[in-house]
């Protein structure tokens, strides 16, 4: 079926623009440029003219493989999309873009975005394929499966700070595992208050998730306040292993425990039994941390 097809309306370009960027989940997309770039710039060790070719095709390159990612994503759980109030209004579910086009769409950006990144090194291409293989093949049927879907899915989204390290370096380091850790525990406190808030929604289309079978949220919170807590110390680790200078301790320790308080906020409203509000605040505040933590490091980055 053809999109201009799909409930029997003709559709604009832009408008058909305007869904295919939904399809690629743009906000966790720019998330995974945003962190590649920023781990890139910190893997620089001397001046190099190679860098400025390497900047536009990692961004390009992680774009759309990770855009191709969430495309494939939504082919995958087209039928789950349909059945929550959260996504039922997505292209391939609300029907704007059929299923098959999703497929092809998100199969040849992926490609194309991978072919990009191994004109950078194949390293890079090879940790890209890695992120789309991992996300596809592994997070996305486990939701339904098991509960440590959550973790699991942790790694191909804390996978680009590897891919804009080995952009640079064409190689990994200990450093490059700072930052690798600071977007892995970051994800648990961030991806459980969506799970949360919408966990109603994703009981409804059958996830497995630890919001869904925590009904009271006990194990919940005490999930987000551990990886909470293991976030704080990640959190100042590029500046022990000489990445940063160490003016980004106390940033970063700031940072981290005015992110802890807010998960400890929320573990009180959970004990109360009024914990909407405090999830919405978590997952806002969520939203924050990163920014301030990789511009901290950008800006007292050790250059030698």
């Amino acid at each position: 079926m053809l999109i201009s097809e799909m409930k029997n309306k003709k559709r604009t370009f832009s408008q058909i623009l305007k869904d295919l960027w939904l399809l690629m989940k743009p906000e966790l997309t720019l998330l995974s440029v945003f962190t590649s770039l920023c781990s890139a710039y910190l893997a620089i060790e001397t001046t190099d003219k190679s860098h400025l070719m390497i900047f536009p095709l990692l961004a390009i390159g992680t774009l759309l493989v990770g855009g191709g990612s969430g495309a494939l994503n939504q082919y995958r759980e087209k039928e789950y999309d349909a059945m929550m109030k959260r996504t039922e209004k997505r292209p391939v579910p609300d029907e704007r873009i059929s299923a098959v086009e999703a497929l092809i769409f998100g199969s040849i950006i992926s490609l194309l975005g991978a072919l990009l990144l191994s004109f950078i090194n194949w390293l890079t291409a090879f940790l890209a394929l890695s992120t789309l293989i991992t996300y596809i093949f592994l997070y996305t049927p486990l939701k339904r499966i098991s509960t440590l879907s959550t973790i699991i899915g942790a790694i191909p989204g804390a996978l680009p700070t590897l891919i804009g390290w080995a952009a640079i370096q064409n190689s990994l380091s200990y450093q490059s595992l700072t930052l690798f850790a600071i977007l892995f525990y970051w994800q648990m406190p961030h991806f459980y208050s969506i799970g949360w808030l919408y966990r109603k929604d994703y009981a409804k289309a059958g996830f497995r998730l630890l919001t869904t079978v925590d009904e009271k949220g006990n194990k919940v919170s005490r999930h987000i306040l551990l990886h909470q807590i293991i976030l704080v110390f990640a959190g100042i680790s590029p500046a022990l292993v000489g990445l940063v200078s160490y003016e980004y301790i106390p940033i970063a320790s700031i940072v981290g425990l005015a992110f802890l308080f807010i998960g400890l906020m929320f573990s009180r409203s959970v004990s109360n039994g009024d914990s909407s509000a405090a999830a919405r605040v978590l997952f806002l505040s969520s939203l924050f941390y990163l920014p301030l933590i990789f511009s901290a490091m950008i800006i007292l980055k050790i250059h030698v």
